[in-house]
């Protein structure tokens, strides 16, 4: 039985939603433990407001072989907590050496990345075929497989705590900066690159078209990079003669989940945000291009994916070589429409 436990979360803030099931099954399986999660700053907010997590220690050392001497600040620094079990989600072999050089007993992760033998507990990596296709079942299996629990539990979709209160306080905010209530967020950015994308004028042009059916503004969110993509969306929408606000790169994770538990419905790509979004139960239609839904989907009730069947996606490439069929196919009549279903299934009106 552990009584201080790590967790080294991941890296990415829609990997960190989909890693919530298996943080729940661990406070499940050691309800009396102290559970601290090692994360990156930019996902900290996310764990930040998790009932099952005693506390969140920031992780800063850079990544790879860089900064090894903040690294071996770091695994001191741990060392003195005196855990007695790691559990790497992240399958990163810098994870292990950390937890290693910290000196904790147990260190139980995925045998991946070179890093087995830093391990007490070498987990092997499940086979195509051998766990339901999702990432979440992914981070079960690890605590399966580590006996930490006896079965995969049912997590038919994930859900974020709080998202009541997050709305709450979400419309707080936007009462603040100026903006109107049945707001339509917006977040036209992705991660890993423009091959994820769905086309800039496509999302304006949707945002118009459920502004004349519902009313409300158009809010659109991002990080500080993708700024002047959410701005290029924006003078489209302000040329319509539209309300629109741009909060790219001006919110914190943790304000952006208020603000997006507060919007009324959500577009995005495969992104964090469309993770977030949908974890709040916010209606959230995605598009899905170059990657596989079946694998990083959105799961909530009020969650849709929209895509164009074609021969050669998914692809997971960062940029299309060819014409990018996969989006320019995805017409902004069919994302329009499932937002409205969404909304009527949601709201019972639009």
């Amino acid at each position: 039985m552990y009584s201080k436990i790590l967790i080294r979360a991941t890296n990415w803030i829609g990997d960190a939603v989909m890693s919530l099931a298996a943080i729940r099954a661990i406070r499940a399986r050691y309800p009396q433990a102290h559970i601290a999660i090692l994360a990156r700053p930019w996902v900290g907010d996310l764990y930040s407001r998790e009932t099952c997590i005693n506390r969140v220690i920031p992780y800063l050392p850079a990544g790879g072989a860089k900064d090894f001497a903040a690294k071996w600040r770091l695994a001191a620094t741990l060392r003195r907590e005196q855990f007695d079990c790691a559990i790497l989600l992240q399958n990163a072999f810098e994870a292990a050496a950390v937890a290693r050089l910290a000196g904790i007993p147990c260190r139980i992760g995925y045998a991946r990345d070179g890093r087995g033998w830093l391990l007490t507990h070498a987990i092997p990596v499940p086979r195509a075929g051998e766990i339901p296709r999702h990432e979440r079942f992914y981070y079960l299996e690890l605590l399966r497989r580590a006996g930490i629990v006896d079965e995969i539990p049912p997590v038919p979709a994930i859900q974020l705590e709080g998202a009541d209160a997050a709305a709450r306080e979400g419309a707080q905010r936007f009462e603040r900066l100026g903006i109107p209530p049945r707001a339509i967020g917006v977040s036209p950015g992705a991660a890993y690159g423009g091959a994820k994308r769905w086309l800039s004028e496509r999302f304006a042009q949707t945002a118009r078209r459920l502004q004349e059916a519902q009313g409300g503004s158009v809010v659109l969110f991002g990080s500080v990079d993708e700024l002047p993509l959410c701005e290029t969306v924006a003078e489209s929408i302000r040329a319509a003669g539209s309300d629109v606000w741009n909060l790219a790169g001006q919110t914190s994770l943790g304000e952006f989940i208020q603000l997006a538990a507060a919007c009324r419905v959500f577009l995005t790509n495969d992104s964090g945000a469309m993770h977030i979004a949908s974890a709040l139960g916010v209606p959230t239609v995605a598009v899905f291009g170059a990657t596989d839904d079946s694998t990083t989907g959105p799961t909530g009730e009020y969650a849709r994916v929209v895509r164009q069947p074609v021969e050669c996606s998914p692809c997971l490439l960062r940029e299309c070589p060819i014409d990018h069929r996969c989006m320019t196919g995805v017409t902004v009549e069919r994302v329009a429409e499932e937002s409205l279903v969404l909304l009527r299934s949601r709201y019972g009106h639009t």
